[in-house]
């Protein structure tokens, strides 16, 4: 494995919570315990759609051991929640529309008290038709799962006149693409403490990608005022978005409230496979057209989303989709359209990639069968239509000039022709056969146009001494810590034992927005370039006002404040110990900056983008024919998201991303039949292990940015994920001259798809 940048060595530092990470001293939300402790569970339906005649809760709360049982009846606010609106009820009432929908909440003295107790509900359901799919749901006599009907979000964009277009092609390739429900994985599930307070207030312990806006929510179902109520959110064992919306919080909260004691509910995986949200299966049929010189001329594109029962950010996945329907290249005829369905399957809403995915996995699959319909290469043809460094975003937009796309695609083009040959000689056994292939992506970073994307920090000298900077964001497993630890030292020249970072609580820092979209490295750098000169400036200033020495003669440093650049063999005039020690009475240093992520000016569909990443992915696989079992060989991934910042941290998110990608090409899919999960738990829903992760993983980060560009880092959180599918795809049908159209892939399909004919060629 290896990472190829300019970076000093002091970019490859081991992130600040690693050690008590891999020891395991390190005390998770789910770990914590307190005095008096309860234990919570949650009924939730088994039925996918019915309508709830009663809920007979009586046997329950005469069980010995339990404190609490709560329905709709004692929610004293807004009986709902969601990230867009609310229609997801906290406990149902009348009707229930999935698996997941919360009936009856429990706190007792024990888990198996409250889980007993929870067998002692009885809830007496009439059931009503199951919509287990986005085709029945669109049926005219479909039953209406919410009240404006069963279509959640329906956007659309037209540039140009498709119909002209493709009279003009030559060529046209037409296809249907299903991408698979898909689960988050995380390894902590779920859970947390949530204590009340004394003074009536309410401690949230519970990991979550937005403490802000889970404490917005928790106010209006608990009728509290905001700022009664504080979040802890970090750290947590993992997220990938599925931690975005709220899951077990309100429940533990009116538990608590009803008990006046802490109460933990943590969830059982099985319960976490019913209760979380899933990445979003789409249905994406792409027509496209080019001429007899490969020019791409009209591209039509429908998109199907399953969303579930909710909305959740159902929405914003989909115009994400929709935004990157064309990706990097340039298409004068366009159309697209997106539905976004209500059904009685399991809540879909943010997961890595956020749509874009599943909207790459059938773009690059249009480029791959044009250019093979061309006779044409497929780096060649992709760089034929390629976007240029001034011109507009997919759908139009002002964003700001990059050539990440022409710099991605001749870095993977160079890896490519570099290995393929020797990968596809050395096979060894002649049942397996190899391939080779490439994709290309690009990621808008941020919420997007429309879409309130607030951000803000502070620096503050502490009074042990200390250079704290606060930021609203979580530690969920990405390595925020270490990005933040990083660009201080960077920028005050100072060490880590100088450092406090405060994060994940509501209490204690400014609003900084989630950290999702890619957005969490982005804006504390955009943060620390708004506070940094202030913020030297005052301590230099205190250091001139105690020692007498000018400012102008002092520079920050380790441990204090120095006379020249040349530190070394020499120690500070002043630490910032006593520096600390010695400021005066009333004196203190804080700089706070609150600003919003960069958007287009003039963005024509809601959530456009401003700001990209861009990435190639080339795939190394071998297929065995006997079995039809697809192992990868290698991933290696051009990645140009700006200056890298920790490069250990960069190195993880792509390496990262692209083995969750890997799981999701070629294993992983929550199957649902008429509304129920037909796995529940690890045994029967595999991930990658590290046996199927390709032992050859290479990372490639193009630092560059264009002239006059001051946007510095963008995130990569995401864009790891993005292009492997395709990629991986595209090598099967090089090993095998298969097209795959569905995810995951199917050794089945591969193998029938394989005739004995084609075989004896490669005997």
């Amino acid at each position: 494995m290896s990472i190829q940048t300019s970076l000093s060595e002091m970019k490859r530092r081991v992130r600040p919570d690693g050690p008590e990470k891999v020891t395991g001293r390190m005390k998770y939300l789910t770990d914590l315990s307190f005095p008096n402790m309860l234990y919570g569970k949650i009924l939730r339906s088994r039925e996918p759609h019915a309508e709830i005649l009663s809920i007979s809760v009586e046997e329950a709360r005469k069980l010995p051991g339990v404190r609490a049982v709560v329905t709709y009846e004692d929610i004293p606010g807004l009986n709902g929640f969601g990230l867009i609106f609310p229609d997801q009820p906290v406990l149902c009432e009348d009707r229930v529309r999935y698996v997941g929908d919360a009936l009856v909440a429990v706190a007792a003295e024990t888990e198996e008290m409250a889980e007993q107790a929870l067998r002692l509900v009885e809830v007496e359901y009439k059931k009503l038709p199951v919509i287990d799919s986005p085709e029945k749901a669109l049926q005219p006599d479909a039953p209406l799962l919410h009240p404006g009907g069963n279509i959640l979000h329906h956007p659309y964009y037209q540039k140009g006149d498709v119909d002209i277009g493709f009279q003009e092609t030559a060529i046209i390739v037409e296809e249907t693409y299903e991408l698979p429900r898909q689960m988050h994985a995380y390894m902590e599930t779920e859970g947390g403490v949530i204590v009340p307070e004394p003074d009536g207030k309410l401690t949230v312990y519970v990991g979550t990608q937005h403490g802000f806006k889970d404490r917005s929510q928790l106010a209006r179902i608990l009728a509290m005022t905001e700022t009664d109520i504080r979040v802890v959110s970090s750290p947590m064992g993992g997220s990938f978005g599925g931690k975005d919306e709220l899951n077990i919080q309100p429940y533990g909260a009116l538990l608590a409230l009803a008990t006046n004691c802490p109460v933990k509910i943590h969830n059982s995986r099985p319960e976490s496979v019913r209760a979380g949200i899933k990445r979003h299966p789409m249905k994406i049929t792409m027509k496209t057209g080019v001429d007899r010189e490969g020019n791409i001329l009209a591209h039509k594109v429908k998109i199907i989303a399953d969303t579930g029962a909710y909305a959740t950010l159902g929405p914003a996945v989909l115009d994400f989709a929709v935004e990157h329907a064309p990706g990097p290249y340039m298409i004068p005829h366009v159309e697209i359209e997106g539905l976004s369905i209500f059904t009685n399957n399991g809540v879909a809403g943010e997961f890595r990639g956020f749509g874009g995915n599943q909207i790459t996995f059938a773009l690059e699959g249009q480029m791959d069968r044009l250019a093979d319909k061309l006779n044409m290469d497929p780096f060649l043809f992709r760089l034929r239509n390629l976007r240029k460094p001034e011109d507009p975003g997919p759908l139009g937009q002002k964003i700001a000039p990059t050539n990440g796309a022409l710099d991605v695609l001749q870095a993977i083009e160079r890896v490519s022709k570099e290995k393929a040959r020797d990968w596809k000689q050395g096979t060894p056994d002649k049942w397996k056969v190899r391939g080779t292939g490439m994709a290309l992506t690009m990621h808008g970073g941020g919420l997007g146009i429309d879409r309130i994307d607030p951000s803000g920090g502070r620096l503050s000298f502490t009074k042990a001494g200390k250079i704290e900077a606060a930021f609203g964001f979580e530690e969920c497993g990405q390595g925020l810590l270490a990005v933040i630890e990083t660009l201080l030292i960077e920028e005050f020249e100072c060490t880590e034992t100088d450092i406090k970072i405060v994060i994940g609580d509501t209490t204690l820092v400014p609003v900084s927005g989630s950290s999702t979209a890619s957005r969490s490295t982005s804006m504390v750098w955009h943060a620390l370039q708004r506070m940094k000169d202030s913020f030297r400036k005052q301590i230099l200033e205190l250091a001139q006002l105690i020692t007498g020495i000018s400012s102008d003669l002092l520079r920050m440093g380790p441990g204090g404040l120095w006379m020249s650049r040349d530190m070394e063999g020499s120690s500070p005039c002043i630490t910032f110990t006593e520096l600390a020690a010695k400021m005066p009475s009333g004196h203190s240093i804080t700089i706070h900056t609150s600003f919003n992520f960069p958007t287009s000016p003039d963005a024509t569909v809601g959530g456009s983008h401003y700001l990209y990443a861009f990435a190639a992915v080339m795939a190394q696989v071998e297929v065995d024919l006997l079995t039809g079992k697809v192992k990868v060989g290698a991933i290696d991934q051009a990645v140009a998201a700006g200056p890298v910042v920790s490069s250990l941290g960069y190195l993880g998110q792509i390496e990262g991303g692209g083995v969750m990608s890997l799981g999701y090409t070629l294993m992983e899919e929550a199957i649902m039949e008429k509304g129920l999960y037909l796995t529940d738990n690890f045994d029967t829903y595999f991930i990658p292990t590290i046996c199927d992760v390709p032992y050859k993983t290479n990372v490639e980060a193009i630092e560059k940015l264009v002239e006059g560009d001051t946007f510095g880092p963008r995130g990569v959180g995401e864009i790891g994920t993005v292009a492997v599918a395709p990629a991986i795809v595209r090598a099967i049908y090089d090993a095998t001259g298969c097209w795959v159209n569905k995810l995951p892939v199917s050794p089945e399909f591969l193998l029938k798809s394989v005739s004995l004919g084609e075989m004896q060629q490669w005997i």
